[in-house]
């Protein structure tokens, strides 16, 4: 049945742009995180740490879920779901964004610091517009044309001259923040579709939180080998600090879910990515980052542009 998005327009709106909020302050903790005992003592692999990292995050963001569920005795039934066409579409869309588009975001953190991640990162719904022209055969006018590229140049200036004061690995940062992008955009169309008929946006959460854990620790336990570094972060005093940024996240989910589901997914992207600008508030007030006029202005241009595409629909 398809779902009247005008009568809740309002909701909508503040819901993408409070998940904006949300996210810019999950994507600054997590950076602080990264830097914390156990994580930053890991030289085994530049992937190890993100990797698990994204993986407790999920995990412990698939647990709170889970008690929302139970608190409210719709867990028989959205784990029921899981059977479903609709549940199938919002596991699919779990892969794009956990396992592919969390880990390059967490990546990108650890190597290029949230400020430029979350700056890059930010022009997935641009990139989900694209896609839906490439799959979907949906065409953009040249407002749209403009905001795709106007965000693409922004990026190629980004990775053109980065700032390497607190960079580890531009490129490998860059590549991985990219494919974040990949990622975050199918998975907002791909939910958009499995919740369009009998999933509501707390029930695609749950579905998608757990699928993103379960292909997490598959990927942990026998890809990157790294139960050993996994039960050492869950016993450090970092994981509190986890557990409290995955409330934070699964908050921001919740809230752009919603959105996604009463206001449509290429408008709910479009307000989502002010997280860019709060990532970058809460990184100067929390880490102490530097101010940089070459990433407000690219930053401003990314969204910018995104919202062009975004309004072109």
């Amino acid at each position: 049945m398809e779902k009247d998005y005008r009568k809740k327009s309002k909701f909508g709106v503040v819901s993408a742009l409070s998940s904006g909020a949300l996210w810019g302050l999950d994507t600054t903790i997590s950076g602080l995180i990264l830097m914390m005992s156990p994580y930053i003592s890991i030289n085994e692999t530049i992937f190890l740490a993100p990797v698990i990292a994204a993986f407790l995050h999920d995990f412990s963001s698939a647990i709170w879920m889970t008690i929302f569920s139970i608190i409210k005795k719709d867990f028989r039934h959205t784990i029921a779901l899981l059977r479903s066409r609709s549940g199938k579409f919002v596991a699919i869309a779990a892969l794009f964004g956990g396992p592919i588009g969390m880990m390059g975001y967490l990546i990108a953190i650890s190597n290029i610091g949230p400020g430029y991640t979350a700056a890059i990162s930010a022009m997935y719904p641009a990139a989900g517009a694209f896609f839906s022209y490439i799959f979907l055969g949906v065409k953009l006018s040249k407002k749209g044309w403009l905001g795709l590229s106007m965000s693409i140049v922004s990026i190629i200036i980004l990775g053109y001259s980065p700032d390497t004061s607190n960079v580890v690995n531009f490129p490998l940062g860059f590549i991985a923040a990219i494919v974040c992008v990949v990622g975050w955009s199918l998975e907002s169309v791909i939910c958009a579709y499995g919740m369009k008929e009998d999933v509501s946006p707390k029930e695609a959460l749950t579905i998608r939180q757990m699928t993103s854990s379960v292909v997490y620790l598959l990927i942990v336990l026998f890809i990157i080998k790294g139960g050993t570094f996994t039960v050492e972060a869950l016993t450090s005093k970092s994981m509190i600090y986890m557990v409290l940024t995955a409330l934070v996240g699964t908050l921001s989910y919740i809230c752009y879910y919603t959105g996604i589901d009463t206001i449509g997914p290429v408008k709910a992207t479009g307000l989502n990515i002010t997280y860019s600008i709060w990532a970058m508030i809460f990184s100067m007030i929390i880490l102490g980052g530097q101010f940089s006029l070459k990433l407000v202005l690219c930053s401003l241009l990314i969204i910018f542009g995104s919202v062009l595409v975004s309004k072109d629909n």
